[in-house]
């Protein structure tokens, strides 16, 4: 199931571009060295990965918890179920409860940290400010965690928490070259592929809890196991 990180991080950078573009637009990178601005770029990425990846280390053992518990066909299916029921939940449901109030005051220090960052060009700064972007609020994220928890190891929620930032690399690095081609109307559309992307996936995540027997897609009872002899036929 890692490959779908790496898949609805790909997807979900265009998510991010309304999100997150802003940002890195305005890193402060030197405009006039083509070479460093790359190196530069490359540093604000790798404080983004750090973020998820810490993230994913913790949901990672929440999923270990799961488990070790024996409930891991049962917590795939309602990850799946869960994923769709987010994606396919309108924006403004959520924005009516503001599920993120209980944590507004973490939230805008982390803003406030954010911003006093893009006053320095030095390394450190473009780090920390991926670090910083990489721990805001964000449905996409959020989604992705579902998926590390599933992961069932503290390693494999890593894991895919960094394949789903990379999927968001090439789009995010992008935007700063080809911000002018990305037009509205184009952002529009292939947000709208989001949902069906993350749908798709959640269906992969309850098939895999199901244990249908369907190599790499749903494999069978037996082999979600940890066995103290292998299953053979």
């Amino acid at each position: 199931m890692l490959y779908t990180a790496f898949i609805f991080g790909l997807i979900s950078s265009f998510h991010c571009i309304g999100m997150c573009g802003p940002i890195a637009m305005m890193l402060p990178v030197d405009r006039t060295n083509q070479a460093k601005k790359v190196t530069q770029i490359i540093t604000y990425h790798l404080g983004r990965l750090t973020a998820y990846a810490t993230i994913g280390f913790v949901f990672g053992l929440v999923g270990k918890g799961f488990f070790m518990a024996g409930l891991q066909q049962k917590l795939s299916i309602f990850i799946g179920v869960a994923m769709i029921i987010i994606v396919l939940t309108p924006d403004k449901l959520f924005a009516k409860y503001n599920f993120s109030k209980p944590v507004f005051k973490v939230i805008s220090k982390i803003k406030t940290a954010l911003g006093s960052q893009f006053k320095n060009k030095s390394y450190k700064s473009l780090f920390t400010i991926g670090l910083l972007n990489g721990f805001l609020p964000c449905g996409m994220v959020y989604v992705a965690l579902f998926g590390a928890i599933a992961m069932q190891s503290e390693s494999l929620g890593v894991l895919y928490m960094i394949l789903f930032g990379f999927g968001t690399v090439p789009m995010m690095s992008g935007v700063v070259y080809i911000n002018s081609f990305l037009t509205i109307p184009i952002r529009n559309s292939i947000q709208k592929a989001i949902p069906y992307v993350a749908v798709v996936i959640g269906v992969l995540f309850i098939l895999r809890g199901l244990g249908l027997g369907i190599p790499y897609i749903s494999p069978s009872n037996m082999s979600l196991f940890v066995q103290a002899n292998p299953n053979c036929h």
